[in-house]
């Protein structure tokens, strides 16, 4: 009864926090307005063209993934590695981070690939990809170093008075977030306790984790760690296009909501839900764009691009079985 507990909690407590922030962000919207806009104020050709950057971010991703399989003596397919990638994703959107643990297994499955050994490299990639952020981070504020400034003034968190604080409804959406993350580590390390208890687990974890100083072509490594990065800033700034009231925005204002964005989504909701709108709809406002048309952005975006992760993870099931067929 309690592990049941346990992982109803772990399922229903993203999609709860998510739902909340979503309901502040959006309690006084129009999304009748939305609907207009998505409908007969769209620019599709920009959207589909967006899309096409975020498929090749997770084509990259797969393989990427497979060179640092390669030192353990592990050479899945390459479409194997890539539609893992996809499947990992589309699972996040129902358990967030479940992906992880999900691509391990895909292929421990069609590959016969040790799950625990490809899990230190997906640890490693996770340890490269947050170098990469920090350094394009630090990069951005040190060029828009007085939109950051604001940011963080506008949203509360800088505040005259304790009382103006607990008061203050971002106060308790940045106050959820945290609890949210905080939950979330807890899972985890109750996690690594019961993977410690398996015998050599942790041991092909770490040997998974140290592959990175056995991969073969380093510079295609990097290439492909620049190249999801760069696809996923793609995928993003060319929905600026989409929409009259963006389309002015220039690439250093979509390189600061990016960044505030890649950090909203660490709160474990599904496909940063709630968080990731706040971030954006708080920034574009600096940037001289009105609440209700950030609002729309962010709803029809972040919307089209969760259904893009869907139709990837749906392709990479039906994929797998049908790519491994002349395996059995």
């Amino acid at each position: 009864m309690k592990k049941l507990l346990k992982k109803t909690l772990e399922l229903v407590l993203p999609i709860v926090l998510g739902g909340f922030i979503l309901y502040w962000v959006y309690r006084d919207f129009d999304f009748a307005e939305a609907k207009e806009v998505l409908l007969h104020d769209t620019n599709w050709w920009w959207m589909l063209f967006s899309l096409v950057f975020g498929v090749f971010a997770q084509i990259f991703r797969g393989w990427r993934w497979r060179q640092t399989l390669e030192p353990l003596d592990a050479f899945p397919k390459k479409s194997d590695c890539v539609n893992a990638v996809f499947i990992s994703y589309a699972a996040s959107l129902v358990i967030p981070r479940i992906g992880e643990v999900s691509r391990c297994g895909v292929l421990a499955k069609y590959d016969n690939v040790s799950f625990a050994k490809s899990l230190g490299t997906v640890v490693t990639e996770r340890l490269v990809d947050t170098l990469t952020i920090l350094l394009i981070t630090g990069i951005t504020v040190l060029l828009q170093m007085p939109i950051f400034v604001t940011f963080l003034h506008d949203t509360g968190t800088k505040i005259p008075s304790l009382l103006h604080l607990l008061t203050s409804v971002w106060f308790y959406i940045v106050l959820f977030c945290f609890i949210g993350v905080a939950v979330l580590f807890y899972a985890l390390r109750k996690t690594l306790f019961f993977y410690e208890r398996v015998k050599g687990f942790v041991l092909n974890i770490w040997e998974g984790v140290m592959s990175l100083k056995g991969v073969r072509n380093i510079p295609l490594f990097i290439f492909y760690t620049l190249a999801i990065w760069v696809c996923y800033f793609l995928h993003f700034y060319f929905t600026f296009y989409c929409f009259s009231f963006t389309a002015h925005l220039g690439i250093m204002a979509a390189l600061v909501m990016f960044v505030g964005g890649t950090f909203a989504v660490i709160v474990p909701t599904p496909n940063g839900a709630g968080p990731w709108h706040f971030a954006i709809i708080s920034m574009m406002m600096l940037y001289g764009v009105n609440v209700t048309d950030a609002g729309i952005f962010a709803l029809i975006v972040h919307g089209i691009q969760t259904f893009l992760v869907v139709l990837l993870g749906i392709y990479g099931l039906v994929a797998l079985p049908l790519t491994n067929r002349q395996r059995k």
